[in-house]
């Protein structure tokens, strides 16, 4: 009887370490105490280890700040801010000062208005543009990538890299622990034998010991010369051209940007270069005047553990519940918080054309179970779900009436929302906005839509598959 008074205790403990650290989070301490019912030993020791840890996110906090602000005073003064909603030129905003002051409050980043940008379609387009782009560096080179493959466009990028620093250009290379943990130590070693600066992001074996393994840098950047970037949901790697037979065709949405706002990608990659190098880059060539001459309104947002607050959710949030006319989402990732979950069921109920892009066939089955457990919910209050049939699409777009609409590397989920470094550009020009919504058609046309009373059919073992999955979904 001893021994179960004891094993009692211990998983009273457990249970209740959980809830302590986690009350802010229900939906995540449900899904920790279910992994713990499971597997009662084991569930606490991955928890201690992949949880998050806050001591280290007020660490990161700190740090990102420090440096944000040891560049604010420059950066404002080469940059048109945005600093009231009448300065707008889309006139949908006009009326709009709630989300605006939203907006220019929840993060360090202004709202910009000397840009130009381009929505990049695809693999093809996006890797020639970037490497177009790299080509004709002269000062310096910044890749960031939350995956990347040493296959063919791998090495294609390498080799720009290699030429480019034994030009004399300064390239700085940073890839994330997890997402890239099988880039071959070789394809590293020639890299930096060749003078390009390379840093893990958080390496996972290290990032375990330190309790920050659950901290994924999931950024895609490019900056070249401070006076170009790129943003959006494409990584490095041959699957992004659709030359995996398994995945097939690989539908994505990235963005090119000159102008006011690659000032603050730069900023948000230099955050990330000191959190990875302990390098503090504090050279003013990093953020040369631009010769932009283009007038649409950018706004880049990034959130994780070096922020505040969590930008990209309650961007996402502020927009879903102003919205009018139209809420159209691409995301390859369904698993909203509670929140956003509740602002797209209302929205569906009061009229609004509420239509979400998911994919058919998913990388991922587990977190394609947990999409699906939202959707009949969803479909009974109006909302049209569309799974996309052409191959996979992986583009997190967002688009909101004739406001706003997102490009970046955020998926419609909590791990993105709550955990991981994200980056999301805001565009407010109603041609970027027409642009993004031609595309949204398009993949329309290549979709099937989820008709309610089909999917109400489905197998029973899958409804409890997903279930099952949806209890975990905080975490996947």
């Amino acid at each position: 009887m001893l021994w179960l008074l004891l094993v009692l205790i211990v998983f009273i403990f457990q249970t209740g370490t959980i809830l302590l650290f986690e009350f802010r989070k229900p939906s995540k301490a449900v899904a920790w105490l279910f992994i713990l019912f499971c597997f009662p030993l084991i569930g606490f020791v991955v928890y201690y280890f992949v949880a998050q840890d806050y001591q280290k996110r007020k660490v990161v906090r700190k740090a990102g700040s420090q440096l944000f602000r040891e560049f604010r005073e420059r950066l404002w003064a080469q940059t048109r801010v945005i600093e009231n909603v009448e300065q707008m030129h889309n006139p949908h905003f006009k009326h709009q000062e709630r989300l605006f002051n939203q907006l220019i409050r929840m993060s360090e980043n202004p709202l910009t208005g000397c840009n130009r940008t381009r929505v990049l379609t695809n693999g093809e387009e996006t890797f020639e543009a970037m490497l177009t782009a790299m080509e004709h560096a002269q000062h310096h080179i910044h890749v960031e990538f939350y995956i990347f493959r040493a296959d063919e466009i791998g090495k294609k990028f390498q080799e720009v890299m290699i030429r480019k620093a034994r030009e004399g250009v300064k390239v700085r290379f940073i890839v994330d622990g997890v997402g890239s943990y099988n880039l071959p130590y070789s394809f590293i070693r020639t890299c930096s034998e060749a003078g390009v600066e390379f840093h893990y992001f958080l390496p996972p074996f290290f990032a375990t010991l330190d309790r920050r393994i659950n901290y994924r840098n999931h950024r895609k950047i490019v900056v070249v010369d401070g006076t170009i970037g790129f943003v959006g949901g494409i990584n490095v790697g041959d699957d992004y051209l659709g030359k995996y037979p398994k995945v097939g065709f690989w539908r994505d949405t990235h963005l090119q940007i000159e102008g006011d706002g690659v000032y603050f990608l730069q900023n948000v990659f230099l955050s990330d270069w000191k959190l990875a190098s302990k390098e503090r880059l504090m050279d003013v060539n990093l953020f040369p005047p631009h010769n932009c001459t283009g007038i649409e309104e950018v706004q880049i947002l990034s959130s994780g553990p070096d922020q505040v607050w969590d930008t990209i959710q309650e961007l996402c949030f502020g927009a879903l519940t102003v919205a009018k006319q139209r809420i159209w989402i691409t995301t390859p990732y369904f698993i909203p918080d509670p929140g956003i979950y509740e602002a797209l069921k209302l929205a569906a109920v009061s009229g609004i054309d509420v239509k979400i892009i998911i994919p058919y066939q998913s990388d991922s089955k587990l977190v394609h179970l947990a999409s699906l457990s939202y959707v009949q919910e969803l479909l009974e209050a109006g909302v049209e779900f569309y799974q996309y049939r052409k191959g996979f699409i992986h583009a997190k777009v967002v688009i909101v009436d004739d406001l706003l609409g997102s490009v970046g590397t955020a998926n419609m989920d909590m791990r993105s929302f709550f955990y991981n470094f994200e980056l999301t550009a805001v565009l407010f020009a109603t041609s970027a906005i027409d642009r993004l919504s031609a595309d949204f058609v398009e993949d329309i046309s290549n979709s099937s839509k989820i008709e309610l009373n089909v999917f109400r059919r489905r197998p029973r073992s899958q409804k409890l598959a997903e279930i099952l999955t949806r209890m975990l979904s905080p975490l996947l």
